[in-house]
């Protein structure tokens, strides 16, 4: 049986949301950067929430391994500005 359901090398998106606050983009792409070798701030959406509180960002990342992307969703909900990681 197969450690995951994902078939990896993948583009994998990543949705993280946070408080609207100057640097989350900036920080949240170091984080996502040192797990994923390549990745290109460019390519992050940002959608902020109606009433502009908050901001949702999403992170395609080239997946190469569960193990990477479970220690990507550790350091992204240990960072004290996001919310939510899905």
């Amino acid at each position: 049986m197969a450690d995951s359901l994902i078939e990896f090398p993948c583009d994998f998106p990543l949705k993280i949301m946070g408080a609207n606050s100057d640097g989350f983009a900036q920080s949240i792409a170091v984080v996502v950067g040192v797990h994923a070798p390549g990745f290109d701030a460019a390519t992050m959406e940002m959608r902020p929430s109606k009433a502009g509180n908050y901001l949702s960002l999403t992170c395609t990342v080239r997946a190469t391994s569960q193990a990477q992307l479970d220690a990507l969703y550790r350091a992204l909900a240990a960072h004290p500005m996001v919310k939510v990681v899905l």
